[in-house]
């Protein structure tokens, strides 16, 4: 019998050889047998093996299928070192909110057209990306999401949408090509229209239903200010009883209107208190020896490209230069050069870098980071 590589599926040579199934998002490493084996599954002809275990495995997780499946493969070509596996793509900074913790600034027309955005991508799946979180602004409010939309299909990889949910429609989600939909929430409902403004929580909430009833995968991301301090408990509840997948919790940086505005911004003090709360295993990582962000890059929407979107004034240059030239100058972050010696490194990674270095110093420490593990080391 001959086996295939599903749709879903697709080999990507990493650090190590991998398959990484975009559907559940996961990514398995091979040895050298294995990664072989599903290079031949993947061709026309399909493969068949001995090793009923190993099939059987990954019939299982998706991996593989009895039916042939006539799609075109990305070629197969090693990554650069570190890979870049995550790519946080904002296609335009336009927005229908004006949310108080915002980085982006006043009356920004940028966007990236779409023969930018196809190029982008298809050199990102060359270097064996994974992941494009598509980012804004608002990025429903690209003037051509449709044509945008109508091509995520040709790449590879897995596609994550951000949004503030007030344009997700049951319309919307009928023709909408991504796997995951994650929607800001900054609170309750009193404490999230403080930020983003009046009825913006309901109609948050209301898309959070509308895309899990769709069949979407749902994601949710907080920031902590004064105003919603008291509503993380309930959150959690609300976010687990809901079905959303991951729950990403963090600190506005202060390059946003959070910080000289209303009064609700949070110290190292108190914000790192609330750093514990949120679950799922989030939307980039890093590896051991190295900082948040190793293997993460974003462009903006006037196609410049920084290691994350608090670095577009230290750009790395231009989408025009090449995605793969702008990855290889930008230097990662290694823990060893930190001035952080406590004994919860590897796990905090040195926190955020661009907010240790807006407290005074890029080498130093994130104190919003350091105080969660403060209290996370008297409650051991």
């Amino acid at each position: 019998m001959s086996y295939f590589l599903s749709p879903d599926a697709c080999l990507k040579w990493l650090e190590t050889p991998s398959v990484y199934h975009a559907r559940t998002d996961e990514l398995y490493e091979l040895d050298e047998a294995s990664f072989d084996f599903l290079r031949r599954c993947s061709s026309e002809e399909g493969c068949s093996d001995s090793d009923g275990e190993f099939i059987d495995y990954c019939l299982h997780e998706g991996i593989l299928s009895s039916d042939p499946i006539n799609i075109i493969r990305p070629a197969l070509s090693k990554a650069p070192q570190p890979s870049l596996r995550y790519l946080e793509l904002q296609i335009t900074d336009r927005c229908n909110l004006r949310c108080k913790h915002c980085y982006i600034g006043k009356d920004q027309v940028h966007e990236l057209s779409v023969g930018q955005v196809r190029d982008i991508l298809r050199e990102f799946e060359q270097m064996q990306g994974l992941r494009v979180l598509i980012t804004g602004g608002e990025p429903l409010l690209h003037s051509n999401f449709l044509s945008l939309n109508n091509l995520l299909p040709e790449f590879s990889l897995r596609k994550v949408l951000f949004s503030n949910g007030l344009l997700i429609s049951r319309q919307l989600l009928k023709t909408l090509n991504v796997q995951e939909i994650q929607i800001s929430i900054d609170g309750l409902e009193k404490a999230h229209d403080i930020l983003r403004g009046t009825n913006s929580f309901v109609k948050a909430m209301r898309a959070v239903h509308l895309c899990l009833e769709a069949g979407f995968e749902v994601s949710v991301s907080t920031m902590v200010h004064t105003a919603n301090l008291n509503d993380f408990e309930e959150m959690d509840r609300l976010f687990r009883e809901t079905g959303v997948r991951d729950w990403t919790v963090d600190v506005p940086c202060v390059s946003g209107r959070l910080t000289t505005n209303t009064g609700l911004s949070v110290s190292p003090e108190i914000g790192g208190r609330y750093l514990k709360y949120g679950f799922g295993q989030g939307l980039h990582g890093s590896s051991q020896g190295y900082g948040c962000g190793l293997h993460l890059m974003s462009v903006m929407a006037d196609g410049r490209a920084s290691k994350c979107t608090f670095y577009s004034d230290n750009n790395a240059g231009s989408v025009e230069d090449g995605l793969e030239n702008c990855w290889k100058r930008i230097a990662p972050v290694r823990l060893r050069d930190l001035e952080c010696d406590c004994e919860y490194l590897e796990a905090c990674r040195g926190g955020c870098r661009f907010r240790a270095e807006t407290l005074g110093n890029p080498l130093g420490r994130d104190l919003y980071r350091c105080f969660l593990y403060d209290i996370i080391k008297t409650t051991e």
